[in-house]
């Protein structure tokens, strides 16, 4: 009985992920810790001269095999206004074998300014893949009325189509304040991906079609005294007719010339709250998240929260050529 109802909980969850009216693709309560793959604007916002980040996220515990995604990006700031990165991620679902890999080419341009103001504008290009493993699959003719579940019968459906790649595109747009000494400091993006709308792999035949992915995301930088700011930041992501809304801060408190504590929490609504810690010490950041989901799948599902871990490398010349402090939130 729990085997069934967790491949039933599964299967739910995987239609409602697939199915051309709902959100397709994967997200992250850390979004600002992995910024390409919220925003191709945001290739290049560091302070610095390259960043590498690793994110993983492990969602729906309670299911035998949760679904798990990893992904890397890397950005490069160059001396022409010009940013470059790769972003790659895969989300691996369940028992059945799913993955939902992308692979992105991002630039920017953020030659754009006004004094201490600046925008930037990006693009990507790259490739989806979607597949899953048939003979993983777990159907209502493999079970025996007299011995129970035998897998070694049954399942001999045949599917026209278990993988499909297809090209893809997104655009954004960045502005943030970089004026020194303020007590706040805004910022505010706008990003959308999907905008070749490429045909869904395993529902063709309906020409259902990916919807696109529109994000905004914005808030501002509080400057309390000169080794403490509070950073409140909103996102709002809408994909066909479902959307994501997330609020929450955090507190970053220096503790020496080497080190920085980050403390805060999002709340995604009517789904989870995610507090959050995080350690940047010289070029490096780890963080660590966990959401307890409070919605009402989560109370069926058993062990639905989800847990993240994010590391980030920003490299830095001997000399730092630009003296402006840019503002750029590390959430």
């Amino acid at each position: 009985m729990q085997y069934l109802r967790k491949t039933g909980l599964l299967l739910l969850i995987l239609i409602t992920g697939i199915a051309g009216y709902s959100q397709t693709d994967p997200h992250y309560s850390q979004y600002y810790a992995y910024p390409v793959w919220l925003n191709p604007a945001l290739t290049g916002a560091i302070d610095g001269n390259y960043r590498v980040t690793a994110m993983y996220r492990s969602q729906w515990g309670g299911i035998s095999n949760p679904f798990a995604t990893p992904g890397i990006s890397a950005d490069i700031v160059t001396n022409k206004n010009v940013s470059l990165g790769v972003n790659l991620m895969n989300q691996r679902a369940g028992t059945i074998g799913y993955s939902y890999m992308t692979g992105y080419a991002t630039m920017s341009y953020n030659g754009v300014r006004f004094g201490y103001h600046q925008i930037s504008m990006g693009m990507a290009f790259g490739v989806l893949n979607r597949r899953f493993d048939p003979s993983k699959f777990r159907t209502g003719d493999m079970w025996n009325p007299y011995t129970g579940f035998d897998p070694t019968q049954g399942g001999t459906e045949v599917l026209n189509k278990t993988s499909a790649i297809a090209f893809d595109a997104g655009v954004g747009a960045v502005y943030f304040d970089g004026t020194p000494g303020k007590k706040a400091n805004w910022f505010g993006g706008i990003s959308a991906y999907h905008l070749t709308q490429p045909q869904d792999p395993f529902l063709a035949g309906e020409h259902e079609k990916m919807p696109m992915r529109l994000t905004f995301h914005g808030g501002f930088k509080y400057n309390v005294n000169e080794n403490v700011s509070i950073t409140p930041n909103l996102l709002y992501m809408r994909q066909g007719n479902s959307e994501e809304k997330m609020a929450g801060a955090y507190a970053q408190m220096r503790v020496n010339e080497a080190t920085d504590f980050l403390l805060g929490a999002n709340y995604r609504f009517k789904d989870a709250v995610s507090p959050y810690v995080g350690v940047y010490y010289k070029n490096y950041m780890i963080s660590v998240s966990y959401d307890v989901n409070m919605s009402d799948l989560g109370k069926v599902a058993g062990n639905a929260n989800n847990f993240e871990i994010s590391l980030t490398l920003i490299g830095r010349k001997a000399v730092k050529q630009d003296a402006v402090p840019f503002v750029c939130p590390r959430l």
